[in-house]
């Protein structure tokens, strides 16, 4: 994920003449890997909580999360976004001077609204947790809102390599910080459960894992800041002359904090769907399941079989997060230049990425649920709910794309709009369905909030750019090839009772797994080969990806599966 051309990129941003579409795609691709290495070393975290622990205290911990999640975005505002944003338009007017004071105006303020956070969470635990009706969370609260002190100043460095379009530090940083968190996991869990301590303590050192992997990230974060304050001079020193120039005054640090701040807020609350409608589980589930006469523990270890299916579905999340921060940026330096048609491509281009990698991840998340739970949880419960909730994947990726694309052209607004609007719709939903189907109730509230937070922010979007939604073969071709996936991922999955004859010595977590896996592997290979005989990725879109030029290009085009 490192480059060794990453400090001259950085002191000659404003005159890189790459093609725009190449370096967005290559920006998404380094970060959307770092989140698929990032996020299954998260998941791979929860599992051991859930396979040692149980589901007791993965309600728990899910419950508290989500509110570390809300209020982690509540401190930093949307800056890191912002940040980004800033960097990238004073980039492409050579005022880099600027966009360093960006990074430290924005620092400044973080530094100051996570404390403030921090505080918040740690001497409000005992009185949140009874609003959520789990008084067994206050404990696991007080452990994560030491991570507040860290995560705003990381997140204000990412936001500035990702305004000169520098994604291996966010990169690094992103996988480093969840390394450490499942090494501070299983060792607190280990020693948590040799102690004998109850389901609160044992969630309490699951969520501090937070707090080292926010230190661990930092680290790199600085790492990256130190190198490149001694061997790019060009940033820290834009005029060349060997001397900082005369610091800007006190005043004009707070009118920058201003502007900042007047596109931060509104952008905060368009990019916090998912923590939101997370957290309104977390206040009404356990307390409408206990509405029905289950026991707190009960209660907690229901909302836990509910949370199962949300690792895979963060995944997709993720992928999509990691893509929105290329394209803020992206969008923003081509706006600065008055460049309408390259405004199009890039987010018609986002747009696209997104319905072709989330619609088929739903689908297949949706299909595989009872082998995917087998293989990750101990217990088979929840495959229902697990089955609904994949769906939410598709509607949360298009999303954060969506308000992404909207929050490169400055429509930061509307999102926040559509996402309260949205979270209204899940409380209102849970209320209703909870009491009468239990967590497979909160799943298909889900599916419904979601659905209507992204069909809102995509319709806004297409407008936005002018960009077409796709009709016709455009639109049936992509489905058809889901349609083709979804007949290898049942062939897998019915292939599995004579597996299961001529291999009765084999468990049955053996089994889900091998299922999973196969059918993850036959989906994936159907699909990306039906795309190609379909003509909806193209020789010439293949021929920009450089591990694809050459040879295996030329091995698609003799075996007749790629169209030009």
């Amino acid at each position: 994920m490192d480059n060794g051309n990453e400090r001259n990129r950085t002191g000659h941003g404003t005159s890189d003449k790459q093609d725009a579409g190449s370096a967005l795609l290559k920006g998404a691709a380094v970060l959307g890997l770092a989140a698929v290495v990032s996020k299954l070393i998260g998941t791979l975290q929860k599992i051991p909580l859930q396979n040692i622990a149980g589901d007791a205290v993965f309600g728990i911990y899910n419950a508290v999360y989500p509110l570390y999640i809300l209020i982690l975005f509540l401190a930093t505002a949307g800056f890191p976004l912002v940040v980004s944003k800033f960097v990238s338009e004073y980039a492409a007017q050579g005022r880099l001077e600027e966009a360093r004071r960006v990074l430290r105006v924005a620092a400044a303020a973080l530094t100051v609204t996570g404390a403030l956070c921090c505080g918040l969470l740690y001497f409000g635990s005992e009185r949140l947790a009874a609003w959520m009706g789990a008084a067994q969370t206050a404990t696991a609260i007080r452990s994560v809102s030491f991570a507040l002190l860290l995560v705003p100043m990381m997140s204000a460095l990412r936001g500035y390599f990702q305004g000169f379009q520098l994604m291996a530090p966010t990169a690094w940083s992103q996988v480093v910080e969840q390394a450490v968190r499942v090494v501070t996991m299983f060792t607190l869990l280990i020693v948590w459960m040799r102690a004998g301590f109850g389901p609160d303590a044992i969630a309490a050192g699951a969520t501090f894992g937070s707090v080292t992997g926010a230190a661990a990230g930092l680290a790199v974060m600085l790492y990256y800041w130190q190198r490149e304050r001694r061997g790019n001079q060009a940033v820290m020193l834009p005029d060349g002359k060997g001397k900082e120039r005369p610091a800007k005054s006190l005043r004009e640090d707070g009118a920058l904090l201003k502007r900042m701040a007047a596109y931060a807020i509104p952008l905060c609350l368009g990019s916090i769907a998912t923590p939101v409608l997370t957290l309104v589980d977390s206040f009404t589930v356990p307390r409408l399941l206990r509405g029905t006469g289950l026991g707190e523990t009960e209660a907690l270890y229901q909302f836990g079989l509910y949370n199962h299916g949300l690792p895979l579905v963060q995944l997709v999340a993720m992928i999509a997060s990691s893509m929105s921060a290329a394209i803020v940026p992206a969008i923003a330096e081509a706006r600065q230049r008055g460049d309408r048609a390259a405004v199009r491509r890039r987010a018609g281009m986002s747009l696209r990425v997104t319905w072709l990698l989330a619609f088929p991840a739903a689908v297949g998340l949706a299909l595989l649920a009872a082998p995917i739970n087998g293989m990750l949880f101990n217990t088979a419960e929840g495959t229902a709910a697990m089955s609904v909730l994949a769906f939410t994947a598709l509607f949360s990726a298009v999303n954060i794309v969506a308000s992404s694309v909207l929050q490169g052209f400055g429509a930061v607004r509307a999102p926040a709009l559509y996402l309260l609007l949205a979270a209204g719709v899940k409380a209102a939903a849970n209320a209703v369905l909870v009491p009468r189907l239990g967590i497979d109730g909160a799943a298909w509230a889900a599916v419904a909030a979601y659905a209507l937070v992204g069909g809102l922010a995509l319709a806004h979007a297409l407008r936005a750019c002018g960009v077409t939604a796709p009709s016709g073969r455009a639109l049936l071709k992509p489905i058809a090839a889901i349609g083709f996936m979804a007949l290898g991922l049942l062939a897998v999955t019915h292939g599995a009772a004579p597996l299961a004859r001529w291999a009765a010595a084999m468990p049955p977590r053996g089994i889900a797994t091998a299922v999973a896996l196969g059918g993850v592997a036959a989906g994936a290979l159907v699909y990306a080969l039906a795309l190609l005989r379909f003509g909806v990725v193209t020789a010439a879109e293949l021929a920009h990806v450089p591990q694809l030029a050459g040879k295996p290009l030329a091995l698609l085009r003799k075996l007749r599966l790629l169209r030009s």
